[in-house]
């Protein structure tokens, strides 16, 4: 067994009794390691501490169930192994700057610390060839998009601290803010029907410390829209990392993070730097929708 593939199968234990009294030792011994070498190695290759890595997937379980507000706050905190309501709150404000019931009677996007996939980390795949892993279904190709690909929506500037690295933050997801801002107001562009929808983060006029974020549907070119902002997809050659989930929320989470780390494993083992933006594609605007692609714009390594 590989060295990520021990930590893996204590990542899945973990995951399946997220909310009991988790021992080390188990975990240890699951991994057929020493306790002193597990946790160095679960650090090392996790990126985190192994009790602060439970707390995050605990926060980031917790906030589905938060949305139930038949469930008292108290039993939810004991339920996922905070121990008691005090514990719960001081953890949830040090993730989110907001308490659990802020979060209940004013409900934001918030960033959620995902299980990592360390397989991904370990294996490359060839062009047109899938990769399953963990429930994610991922694919690498290359395309030259000859048009441009015209835009309407809305934008946002959002704070690099606390959005990056992806699937590792916490605190509010500011992206997923413009996206609900976005969903509001998209019934007044006048968008091709069945066309998709983009997400996509670069520079622009942000100010220093921030990128800005677009979120938008696809329009006819030439269409004029004076409350909207407009981005163009430029035609060039594209590395397209195309993807699938098994729900809708999945896809533009867990999944959308996965596949951003992995394609930029996968372009630097290709001598490929990714350009400035990378454009997240969305083929349908319906909850069932399950499949995206991320599209980046390369160029060889000097």
């Amino acid at each position: 067994m590989h060295a990520w593939e021990a930590i893996q199968k204590t990542l899945d234990y973990i995951e399946e009794h997220i909310g009991e009294d988790i021992k080390i030792e188990v975990l240890a011994e699951t991994a057929a390691l020493s306790l002193f070498y597990y946790q160095r190695l679960f650090s090392r290759l996790v990126k985190k501490p192994l009790r602060e890595y439970i707390k995050l997937r605990r926060m980031a379980i917790v906030l589905e169930v938060l949305q139930n507000k038949n469930s008292r706050i108290l039993d939810i905190a004991l339920e996922y192994g905070f121990g008691s309501h005090e514990t719960f709150t001081r953890a949830f404000k040090e993730a989110y700057g907001m308490t659990p019931e802020q979060y209940r009677e004013k409900p934001v996007s918030l960033n959620r610390f995902d299980k990592p996939d360390l397989l991904l980390g370990y294996t490359l795949i060839d062009e047109g060839v899938p990769l399953i892993s963990d429930g994610l279904v991922l694919e690498m190709n290359r395309r030259t998009l000859n048009e441009p690909i015209d835009f309407m929506g809305v934008i946002g500037y959002v704070p690099i601290a606390g959005q990056i690295p992806v699937g590792e933050s916490t605190g509010v997801d500011m992206p997923g803010e413009i996206w609900r801002h976005f969903h509001k107001e998209k019934d007044r562009i006048a968008r091709i029907p069945d066309g998709r929808e983009v997400g996509v983060a670069y520079m622009g006029d942000a100010p220093e410390g921030c990128f800005t974020y677009f979120a938008g549907a696809e329009i006819e070119p030439g269409v004029a829209e004076e409350d909207f902002q407009r981005w163009q997809l430029p035609a060039r050659e594209y590395i397209i990392c195309g993807f699938e989930a098994g729900n809708f929320l999945e896809l533009v989470t867990v999944a959308l993070n996965k596949a951003i780390k992995y394609s930029g494993l996968w372009l630097e083992k290709h001598g490929l730097v990714a350009d400035v933006f990378a454009p997240e594609l969305y083929y349908s605007s319906t909850p069932e929708a399950t499949y995206m692609e991320l599209l980046i714009p390369f160029n060889k390594k000097q």
